[in-house]
């Protein structure tokens, strides 16, 4: 025990779901693959214990003996140990095999915890965005909300100038495009649609749009489209016949 914090929970087929999968969708948890037989494994294993422990209850370690577990080694694809991966919300997202000295192992854990930024950007308010960006630039999901606050009241210029500092989010270009088309009225009806939750609504009007359209509009009513079909998720049911719509339209 260290700090009076539980080092980790023995995991098997029958717990694994609710102790690793159920629960990474509270907080990180970190497995540890390791054998009885293997150095390598009961040297890193301590490491584990104290770096999780000294981050104060916001992960948890869970431990696999590979002899034991040989379906979930294999289901997890397990060629060496120690193998770690760490899970969450029910997914590897991040994993590294061998020991690793502490100063690594602490790296890792503390690239799965929230950041400063991270936190700014749930409060979700004009200053706590800003800041968030200034911690790290380029962070969609802190300019999007902030240039949406920014255009609502007008300020259409310093909105464009922060989806600038983004690349590569759909989220951003998408609502760049919008704001650049703000004064058409063709589209109006759609953003009125949008913005009072009618998403369908406006989709529809805004792929209807495209038929006519010059070059230029089009690349620019495609990605206020794509802006919003990536916002709702790749999964949606209607981000994904939207995305049919508009590929009809396209081509």
């Amino acid at each position: 025990m260290i700090y009076g914090l539980p080092m980790a929970v023995d995991v098997d087929q029958e717990t694994f779901q609710r102790e690793v999968i159920e629960r990474s969708q509270e907080l990180p948890v970190i497995v540890d693959f390791w054998a009885e037989w293997c150095g390598p494994c009961r040297a890193l294993t301590p490491v584990l214990e104290q770096a999780i422990a000294e981050r104060s209850g916001r992960m948890e370690l869970a431990k696999v003996d590979t002899d034991a577990n040989q379906a979930l080694a294999a289901a997890f694809q397990i060629q060496g140990i120690p193998a770690v991966k760490a899970f969450k919300d029910g997914k590897v997202v991040a994993e590294f095999t061998g020991a690793q000295p502490k100063p690594a192992v602490e790296r890792f854990l503390d690239g799965l915890l929230p950041t400063e930024a991270d936190g700014l950007i749930a409060a979700g308010e004009e200053d706590a965005l800003r800041r968030a960006l200034e911690l790290e630039p380029g962070r969609a999901d802190a300019a999007v909300p902030l240039a949406r606050l920014l255009a609502e009241r007008g300020d259409s210029d310093a909105a464009l100038t922060v989806l600038d500092g983004v690349h590569g989010s759909f989220a951003a270009d998408g609502l760049a495009a919008r704001i650049r088309a703000g004064d058409d009225e063709q589209l109006a009806d759609a953003f009125r649609a949008l913005d009072a939750g009618a998403v369908e609504t406006g989709l529809d009007a805004l792929i209807e749009a495209i038929a006519g359209a010059g070059d230029a509009r089009r690349d620019d009513l495609r990605r206020i489209v794509v802006g919003v079909l990536d916002e709702l998720g790749a999964e949606h049911p209607l981000a994904r016949s939207s995305r049919r719509k508009l590929a009809a339209a396209l081509y």
